[in-house]
């Protein structure tokens, strides 16, 4: 037995160690499996073997369940490896964006705000959101008091306006998605996601509806719950389909939702189908505007080619990937944070190929262009983690000194 009295990793498996931890805190597979999002026979199968060890995010999420501080005392790699490590530490603003979520402390302020002008905020905290290193921090410093104005105009406004109030609410949740996504807090994430969908659904708004329905559709998908993926990518693709001549945003965010469906088959490893959804997008992006970009998703011709760099890394073809991410310039991604998630997607394709100096030069250019988003991404975590264990021939200072910037402690 290991000291922290966890099986020995060299006569057991990852499912054997999952199930140790299970029972040591008394708790039943209906019970883990309801707070992993997944079912009592999917956690039986993963225990005894019949099913694949589960990836990171997923290792995660069941460590949280359990309580397992040590990401090593499931996985049996021998060396300590924090939880937090890959998970990464909350960011400061995020309690305050959570009350702001969670406690619905009702304002004196009987005064109907003002809905075009939450509209307004709105569309300049996104334009902040895309244009900012600090993406989340800055974004922390605008939620708080845009969601609580937003929930407060919908319970006050009557009428009409109302609707209004709650397209901006939707619009306010999605955003809201941004922030608490790759944070140790996967229960908001779910709470502003859904919350979108249901008030895009009460003002009646097929854009809101097909807006919630992308950001549910990562929801699911980085659980693996593909199947449901798939049909909520459906479901807000056709609730835009009669409107596609309305606008380029209602074709963008249609674009938007294939591309999804295309991230969902590579990450099952299903090829042919993940090209035939990136075709489909990608044909909608050449017919757009050049210079376009769906505010939300950020859709556009050069997201199409990011895409398909990311494709090829989840189908596990390296070479695929790379080739794709010659073909453009990433500077040209409008989103700095998109930009910088681009460039941890290349670096994920010469991981793969083992080429350890190109993964450090591109994690190095990716923390320059948005620091905020290499410090909260698990892929990009995990590589550093394994850079400093072996670190390129002449790099190991570089390799600590970003490693200390991440987060990562030596």
């Amino acid at each position: 037995m290991a000291t922290s009295g966890f099986p020995d990793p060299a006569h057991t498996t990852i499912g054997q160690r999952i199930k140790w931890a299970r029972e040591r805190v008394g708790m039943s597979r209906r019970v883990l499996g309801g707070l992993v999002d997944r079912s009592p026979e999917w956690v039986k199968a993963v225990e005894i073997g019949r099913l694949q060890a589960p990836r990171l995010p997923m290792l995660l999420r069941i460590a949280h369940a359990l309580g397992v501080q040590d990401l090593a005392e499931l996985t049996g790699n021998g060396h300590a490896v924090p939880v937090s490590v890959f998970a990464g530490e909350k960011h400061v603003a995020l309690a305050a964006v959570q009350a702001a979520l969670t406690e619905y402390h009702l304002s004196s302020d009987t005064r109907p705000p003002n809905v075009a002008h939450l509209a307004v905020r709105l569309e300049q905290a996104w334009q902040v959101r895309h244009a900012s290193p600090d993406h989340r921090t800055q974004l922390g410093l605008l939620l708080p008091d845009l969601i609580r104005d937003a929930q407060r105009a919908v319970r006050v406004i009557r009428g009409d306006e109302r609707r209004d109030a709650r397209r901006v609410l939707a619009g306010v949740y999605r955003l809201a998605d941004f922030y608490c996504a790759y944070q140790p807090a996967a229960e908001l994430v779910w709470l502003v996601a859904d919350r979108a969908m249901n008030e895009a659904l009460e003002a009646d708004d097929p854009l809101a509806i097909a807006g919630g329905a992308w950001a549910k559709v990562q929801a699911l998908r980085d659980v693996g719950r593909w199947d449901e993926a798939l049909d909520v990518a459906a479901f807000g693709a056709h609730e835009i389909e009669p409107y596609l001549d309305s606008g380029d945003n209602w074709r963008g965010m249609w674009g938007a939702l294939k591309a999804e469906v295309a991230y969902v088959h590579a990450r099952r490893g299903r090829h042919g189908q993940a090209w035939e959804a990136w075709e489909l997008a990608d044909r909608v992006a050449q017919e757009l505007p050049v210079g376009y970009r769906h505010t939300q998703s950020s859709f556009s011709r050069p997201v199409m080619s990011a895409h398909a760099t990311t494709l090829g890394v989840e189908l596990r073809r390296p070479a695929e990937a790379l080739r794709a991410a010659d073909q453009f310039d990433p500077d040209t991604i409008a989103s700095v944070p998109r930009r910088a998630r681009h460039l941890i997607e290349v670096a994920r394709a010469h991981d793969q190929r083992g080429e350890r100096h190109a993964v450090w030069a591109l994690l190095h250019h990716s923390e320059r262009t948005a620091p905020e988003t290499i410090k909260y991404n698990g892929f990009a975590r995990e590589m550093l983690i394994g850079l400093r264990s072996n670190p390129p021939t002449g790099l190991r200072q570089d390799v600590h000194d970003l490693c200390e910037r991440v987060g990562i402690a030596a």
